[in-house]
């Protein structure tokens, strides 16, 4: 069997190897490109805030790994926010960033899932009113920003509460913040785009579309993505796995015939 690994350039690997290792014909297809926001001032105004919250919530490892590339220099974690992760990745993410295990909060390794539903029950017990909580997040270039103008203005999303945020899992989570007594705030610190395929990447994705390849998406955005990539590819007789149940409803809206 051979599995597509949809995730960025530089985190498929891991999971190919492991796929590999386990007897599958596996191969990476990049279906978002990351990198760091253009607009780095939101984020420097956050570590400037860094005492004043009382957690910072981290929606991947990209958002750990490229909002902690600006962290200021003698920073200790005496007295400093709790860290919380949605899943394994962004808790390991933590760690490797430096962050104590002590100060970190996620799901456990066995949860049936990993998303803020997951991650809530953990931490509501401690969250304190009127002490606002960050949540470190990615913007889609090709859906929210135009230009740059536009992106600034989605990167200044840090001083708004989450009826004016698009999104899903970290809106659900902004709302139970808000429900109890708690805000939450936002910043940009890394940006999500489409990349750029080439003709032999284009001829292997129209393949992988019938031939009873497995596609394995971790994101919505990457299905997005795929749609753009060949919009007029039928998916009827595509198969995929998906690691969320919205991620799932995303495939099936796109016409995936087995999920």
């Amino acid at each position: 069997m051979r599995v597509i690994i949809t995730r960025p350039a530089g985190d498929a690997p891991a999971w190919v190897d492991a796929l590999q290792a386990a007897g599958y014909t596996a191969c990476a297809l990049p279906l978002i490109e990351v990198g760091p926001t253009r607009h780095t001032q939101a984020v420097a105004q956050a570590w400037a805030q860094w005492p004043n919250f009382q957690a910072v919530m981290f929606v991947s490892a990209q958002a750990v790994r490229y909002f902690f590339e600006s962290q200021p220099a003698g920073y200790t974690w005496a007295n400093g926010p709790r860290c919380w992760a949605t899943g394994p990745g962004t808790h390991k993410a933590l760690l490797q960033a430096g962050v104590p295990e002590a100060s970190i909060d996620s799901p456990a390794a066995d949860a049936a899932q990993f998303d803020s539903e997951a991650l809530w029950q953990r931490v509501a017990s401690q969250v304190k009113a009127r002490q606002p909580v960050l949540i470190v997040r990615g913007n889609d270039v090709s859906l929210d920003s135009a230009d740059d103008e536009s992106a600034a203005d989605n990167n200044s999303e840090q001083t708004e509460h989450s009826s004016k945020v698009t999104g899903t899992g970290r809106d659900w989570l902004a709302q139970q913040l808000q429900a109890a007594g708690a805000s939450a705030q936002f910043v940009v610190a890394y940006e999500r785009r489409a990349p750029a395929w080439s003709a032999e990447q284009q001829a292997l994705a129209a393949q992988a579309a019938a031939d009873g390849t497995v596609w394995c998406f971790s994101s919505s955005q990457a299905i997005h993505h795929l749609a753009q990539a060949i919009p007029t590819q039928s998916w009827v007789k595509a198969r995929c796995i998906a690691t969320h149940p919205r991620i799932a409803e995303t495939a099936r809206s796109l016409g995936f015939g087995q999920i």
